[in-house]
């Protein structure tokens, strides 16, 4: 309810929902400083939007957006969007003394300008993520840069605990950075070697099936995504992980926890050359 220095303005000339500020006159909804600001869209549209994209474990495109809604492709392709920014966490880093943490590294879709690059996986996108087995929470990034020692192993000691147990392949980049942990345990994958023969719990079976979920629901739902975009994509994709069902999370609560996520976001749309969509 609007306190002492504000006034709920009502009337045909208002737009429900409107409110002034008696100290500045200016005028404003509860949307301003989320991700919904600005947008023409009614809020029980938002509401359903967000509540459909939780509960599709694989996604929900924005072509069935814009039919189940009954807006156009291009807001629904929006708003899908200004929800992934909603998604984004920032937990600080996972683990603790106790806990395991699974990293791993995928590839997946084309980088701009590398679709005729006959070099394989150097033409892809590559991924890295991490799954804390304890907390079920899952973290990804894409890796646009050079792959080492030095740029994971910033990335890993930023989101990781040291006090954790690392859990890995056998990857040289990891190697180094795994000495900074309480204790680095790697399988060889060359030698197909999927579970270690001395301890059943070191693997990177649970960061792996995360990786499936990922590519079935880019694939299956999605089709195509560009590499600007990908690093919301994996948002929506490890909030729907770290909240799941498995974890005792069912899709209203998982949808009020998104909900939560919209103050202090922004999402922008602008056009760019040949007519492009671009956020920022």
């Amino acid at each position: 309810m609007p306190g002492d220095d504000q006034k709920r303005l009502k009337g045909g000339k208002h737009r429900p929902g409107l409110v002034q500020c008696n100290a500045c006159r200016k005028q404003y909804t509860v949307t301003v400083g989320t991700v919904f600001e600005r947008s023409k869209v009614p809020l029980n549209k938002w509401l359903l939007a967000t509540h459909l994209m939780c509960a599709s474990k694989k996604g929900m495109s924005a072509h069935q957006l814009h039919r189940m809604l009954g807006v156009t492709y291009k807001t629904a392709w929006f708003m899908a969007h200004r929800i992934r920014e909603a998604m984004k966490t920032d937990g600080g880093p996972m683990g603790g003394e106790g806990s395991d943490i699974e990293a791993d590294e995928t590839y997946y879709g084309k980088k701009p300008g590398e679709e005729k690059n006959p070099l394989g996986m150097a033409r892809r996108n590559r991924i890295v993520s991490l799954i804390d087995r304890k907390t079920g929470r899952s973290t990804s990034v894409v890796f646009n840069g050079t792959f080492n020692a030095d740029t994971l192993g910033r990335y890993l000691l930023t989101n990781v605990d040291r006090r954790s147990r690392l859990l890995t392949d056998e990857h040289q980049a990891y190697k180094r950075p795994g000495k900074e942990f309480a204790k680095h345990v790697y399988v060889a994958h060359a030698r197909d070697e999927w579970v270690s023969e001395h301890d059943a719990t070191a693997h990177t079976n649970t960061v792996e099936g995360f990786f499936g979920i990922f590519k079935r629901g880019m694939r299956g739902i999605y089709q195509h995504c560009s590499q600007h975009h990908l690093h919301r994509y994996l948002a929506e994709f490890d909030f729907r992980y770290s909240n799941r069902s498995g974890r005792g999370i069912e899709d209203r609560e998982r949808a009020d926890i998104a909900l939560k996520g919209i103050a202090g976001k922004r999402l922008t749309y602008r056009r760019t050359g040949a007519g492009a969509a671009a956020l920022a």
